[in-house]
């Protein structure tokens, strides 16, 4: 196995991209640099910039994830923006803007930026499913007790990692970056 740095302070993070990594032979490994984030709609820009930015610091590849709950009644709403409105106003704040509100689709959407000597690369996911009623499930973490995938009638929070990781944007996202390393690239 070998190792890729990955800045995050987020464990669960880590542990979810961790087992998808391991699927195509890297072992994530964190490293402490303060992530740097432009304001953007765009949570690849986010990313990337913060990839650069982390690979900047350190003078070695480095991964970065930006990820986002984009509610279609609220026009795209928390989007970039998710992390502190969690920390803000939480899931319940989340759900007492929706209420009343028959449409309730929304898409969880993961960007996973790749920063060396040769640039960055970006890496989307995305899962596409509707806000629960309630919070639901102790698992996961952020906006997962809201979040029911299209086809499930549970949330992420109500899921195992594994099972979250056969869906979810973040795994879609790291198994896109698995196949750009399959394809002849390789973590420096």
């Amino acid at each position: 196995m070998e190792e890729v740095l990955f800045a995050t302070g987020n464990r669960h993070k880590l542990e979810e991209l961790g087992r998808v990594l391991r699927e195509c032979g890297l072992v994530p490994r964190t490293v402490d640099v303060a992530k740097l984030e432009v304001q953007s709609d765009d949570i690849g820009v986010v990313a990337a910039y913060a990839a650069v930015h982390a690979y900047s610091v350190l003078g070695r590849p480095v991964l970065v994830e930006d990820a986002g709950l984009f509610v279609n009644a609220l026009g795209g709403f928390p989007g970039p923006y998710s992390s502190y409105v969690y920390k803000t106003i939480g899931l319940n704040g989340l759900l007492k803007l929706l209420e009343g509100v028959r449409e309730r689709t929304a898409v969880f959407r993961s960007a996973l930026a790749y920063a060396g000597p040769w640039g960055v690369v970006v890496f989307k996911g995305e899962v596409r499913g509707r806000i629960a009623e309630e919070p639901r499930g102790s698992a996961g973490f952020g906006f997962d007790p809201v979040f029911i995938p299209e086809g499930v009638e549970r949330t992420f929070a109500e899921m195992s990692t594994e099972e979250k990781n056969r869906i979810s944007h973040r795994a879609r996202a790291a198994r896109k970056f698995c196949d750009w390393l399959r394809g002849g690239r390789k973590p420096l």
